[in-house]
């Protein structure tokens, strides 16, 4: 039987930038059902990538050919609405422009009212309206150029479901691990030109990236010990960082665990502080504190005690209130009743989403020294060549215009900038758009070090996991939650809150049916006193109360079975030794997480509606 001829291919591709070559030889071949993870350091040339292959680019030498009427569709990182006076005119006005009716039905499922002005829209709209464009289109391929940026993480939800169900091919550029390890089934690792490829899911890729990187340390050893130094610094000590991080995490959890010991209950967002040095360390004290804006209350009788050192992560659907609570608990808001009390020493540095843009024709320099050559880095001098080398840049781009940088090294040197400012508080608000995948890594590096408390909104599971001590989840009702740890185990307490919200369902059932009084239950200090009556919802469905019996058992089992193929991955010599076993797990792994992501799906849904008819 002839196999299928491939979607797209791309054969012995060049491309000059500047007076270089971004890529020379480079050969891409994408068949009809993959699923491809792109992967590559900001300024590798990625998003370049995508415009070849859309047809937008042409290049210097080499072929590109595509099926014939095959539709490809771009969901470009930052898709331009200047023009357009609705999200719906930008949605519908693409040059493939797909059918009204399913751009709307689409709009609907992401809760995204295609009516509001384009000029005014926030990132969130318009990245939905953009996949609406996208995904409506009935695209062959689809290009993702970090499709999660600006969702939070119901629309993340969403998008994985129904990448999960789409039957074309995609390549995906994301710095969403979580992501990533749910949806791929392949790797393209873009570095310095090459362009490889490996069939195994986004899980396997750090030890097949490890495998590489050791092959030609080992190769550049026998040629020249120069080269083989040249190389240790290209890599960056990807290796090395990745081994420090799992000791962070390890003293991650040990903080984690002080702060479930100092959590009064599994609904109380107030600490206990029950020494003097506890008191000491105190660095922000809010009591009680409500905030509505137009009769809506967005924080509603929130109270918390924030220590030094403490990595509060903050999370919740766009619109929810975050942006709010971090403004109420730095003071750039005042609640409308409550208090909130700060250490008279603290001084913060906030990095918001709303990145100002750098000056395209300052050099690195002017950025990060003032036109020197020394930078003051938390009170240190040091060299700004070294401390860019920190920053994963190569020392020659101190003398580089910030208009020759990608769109994530323009955010990384923002990072850096910011950093060297002396302070003991960080607000840092969605850090993680744009940035590449080792980024991410020296972030988590950085902020496991910072000796100050740190304060972060984002809508990135992985990081949230590897990176905070306790999570405030604001659920749009004015009600903020606190768990110790990071967003995994605020799905677990949601899980072991489960019973009592059964509970209380049942009983407001069996009220509505006469069969007893009514019961107050007791108010907690989460959600404090005085709340208005939920109004009366449907009834769970029979099909709902057993998914929320059996689904946490087959949650743990599913979470039990990747913790398992994971460690199985982690041997680092594994793919040399056994790759078929590899490429074998790879696929285990992606299919595991597709139907955790399914279940945990399901199951905070009922969840929720379960919790809104015991309130």
């Amino acid at each position: 039987m002839t196999a299928a001829p491939p979607l797209l291919a791309l054969e012995d591709i060049s491309l000059r930038q500047g007076e270089g070559w971004l890529f020379q030889g480079l050969s891409l071949f994408v068949g009809q059902a993959d699923r491809l993870a792109l992967i590559g350091r900001n300024g590798a040339g990625k998003t370049t990538l995508f415009r070849l292959i859309q047809g937008d680019l042409e290049p210097d030498r080499g072929r590109r050919t595509a099926r014939p009427r095959a539709r490809i569709v771009t969901l470009a990182q930052d898709p331009s609405i200047e023009g357009f006076d609705t999200l719906a005119d930008f949605a519908l006005a693409s040059p493939q422009a797909p059918p009204a009716h399913a751009v709307r039905a689409i709009a609907d499922q992401l809760g995204l009212d295609l009516a509001l002005a384009a000029a005014t829209a926030s990132g969130g709209e318009r990245r939905r309206a953009a996949l609406a464009r996208a995904l409506a289109s009935e695209p062959d391929l689809l290009l993702l150029d970090e499709p999660t940026n600006h969702l939070d993480i119901a629309g993340i939800a969403w998008l994985e479901a129904w990448l999960s169900r789409y039957a074309g091919a995609f390549i995906v550029i994301s710095h969403d691990r979580a992501f990533l390890q749910r949806l791929t089934r392949s790797c393209l690792w873009l570095e310095r030109g090459t362009l490889r490829r490996r069939d195994i899911g986004f899980g396997g890729f750090e030890a097949w990236t490890e495998e590489v990187y050791a092959d030609e340390a080992r190769a550049a050893e026998r040629l020249d010990s120069r080269l083989a130094a040249e190389l240790h610094w290209l890599e960056r000590g990807v290796t090395a960082r990745r081994r420090r991080n799992q000791g962070r995490l390890e003293r991650l959890e040990r903080m984690r665990a002080e702060r479930r010991a100092m959590l009064g209950g599994p609904q109380s967002a107030k600490l206990k502080l029950a020494t003097d040095e506890q008191k000491s360390k105190m660095v922000i004290d809010a009591e009680h504190v409500t905030k509505s804006f137009g009769g809506r209350p967005i924080i509603r009788d929130f109270s918390i005690r924030i220590m030094a050192g403490d990595r509060i992560g903050i999370v919740g659907a766009n619109g929810a209130g975050k942006t709010t609570l971090l403004r109420l608990l730095t003071g750039e808001l005042a609640p409308d009743s409550g208090a909130v009390r700060r250490a008279a020493t603290l001084s913060g540095i906030t990095i918001d989403q709303q990145r100002k843009l750098l000056d395209p024709q300052k050099r690195v320099r002017d950025v990060l020294a003032d036109g020197g050559d020394w930078i003051s880095v938390q009170g240190q001098k040091k060299h700004a060549r070294g401390y860019l080398k920190e920053f994963l840049f190569s020392p020659d781009a101190l003398d580089a215009r910030i208009g020759s940088f990608s769109g994530g090294e323009r955010s990384r040197l923002l990072l850096a900038r910011e950093f060297a400012r002396e302070s003991n508080l960080l607000v840092l608000d969605e850090p993680t758009n744009d940035l590449d995948l080792e980024t991410l890594d020296l972030l988590q590096e950085v902020i496991a070090d910072y000796r100050g408390t740190v304060l972060l909104v984002s809508h990135d599971r992985d990081f949230l996991d590897r990176t905070v001590t306790m999570t405030c989840w604001l659920d749009g009702s004015g009600r903020v939650q606190l768990v110790a740890g990071g967003y995994a185990d605020l799905l677990r307490e949601r899980e072991r809150e489960r019973p009592r919200a059964n509970a209380s369902a049942a009983s407001r059932e069996a009220t509505r049916a006469g069969t007893r009084p009514p019961e107050r239950a007791p108010a907690t200090e989460a959600q404090g006193e005085g709340h208005p009556p939920a109004k009366p919802l449907s009834r769970l469905t029979f099909r709902d109360r057993h998914d929320l019996e059996r689904l946490p058992g087959i949650i743990a089992q599913r979470e039990a079975d990747i913790r398992e193929i994971e460690a199985a991955l982690s041997d680092p010599g594994l793919f040399a030794r056994d790759p078929k076993r590899f490429a074998e797990l790879g696929a285990r792994l992606e299919a595991a997480r597709a139907a955790l992501a399914a279940d945990e799906e399901r199951w905070l849904d009922v969840a929720a509606r379960a919790e809104s008819l015991a309130r």
